[in-house]
């Protein structure tokens, strides 16, 4: 056979049409327009922002208000100046990060990992500089308590976060992971800042920033565990060269 045949035999394969029947088009054609409906948009970047800022916030104060602002209360004016803007300045740079993840397209500023280390240092060091009571009384279980406080409060701020970028998609699901865990962390340690009366040093720069540290780790752990789960699994009769095989 000949060039010019294996051409003319594919000209007539592309060239022919089965004939379909005109009402199955029909149905398919109803079908469509009866499931397609216009998605609503999504706010824009700087109102997401602003929501996760907000809720964060929200959170961290309510709970703070439910088992009582102590901290705070017991604070110096120095104190307060410098630890909640440091707060508040990570918080909306970890909100920026959340949506930047969930929202293809958008510029990342700065990596998740990069915003979970670089606040758990310049938490530690703004705790250095305030705190210089380095007694450490009751360290294990006064640390156990704050840490398992700023973790529980760090479980329903993810919540929230997740629900209101719920409509968006993470292309890369471990570094959104990470970025709504320190945001999570991030309440957390709000949380303690205004609740926790231990103003000594080993105990705020140990405990409070591990609430962040271990919200992060816990953001992509569990993206990789979850990952894991609805990961196929390919059984022996799949494999190439099985006995199962059908050729």
């Amino acid at each position: 056979m000949r060039d010019k045949d294996i051409d003319d035999v594919l000209h007539r394969a592309a060239s022919a049409s089965p004939d379909v029947d005109p009402a199955l088009v029909d149905r398919i054609a109803n079908s469509l327009g009866a499931s397609l409906r216009p998605v609503r948009p999504l706010p824009s970047s700087g109102v997401l922002v602003a929501i996760l800022v907000a809720a964060c916030v929200a959170a961290a104060s309510a709970a703070a208000a439910i088992l009582g602002p102590h901290g705070i209360r017991a604070m110096s004016a120095a104190r307060i100046a410098l630890i909640f803007p440091v707060l508040l300045t990570l918080i909306s740079l970890a909100a920026v990060v959340c949506e930047s993840e969930m929202i293809p397209g958008s510029r990342h500023r700065v990596a998740p990992w990069v915003l979970l280390v670089s606040g758990c240092l310049a938490l530690t060091a703004v705790f250095a500089l305030l705190f210089t009571d380095y007694r450490s009384e009751r360290f294990v279980p006064q640390g156990i308590a704050c840490l398992t406080a700023g973790l529980l409060l760090a479980i329903p701020t993810a919540v929230i976060s997740w629900w209101v970028l719920r409509r968006g998609f993470a292309v890369n699901s471990l570094a959104a992971g990470v970025a709504m865990g320190t945001l999570a962390g991030l309440a957390g340690v709000s949380m303690l800042e205004l609740h926790c009366r231990n103003f000594e040093a080993p105990h705020v720069m140990v405990w409070h920033t591990a609430v962040l540290a271990l919200s992060g780790a816990a953001g992509a752990l569990l993206v990789s565990v979850s990952r894991r789960l609805r990961r196929p699994r390919v059984g022996p009769a799949s494999e190439p060269g099985s006995a199962n095989e059908v050729h």
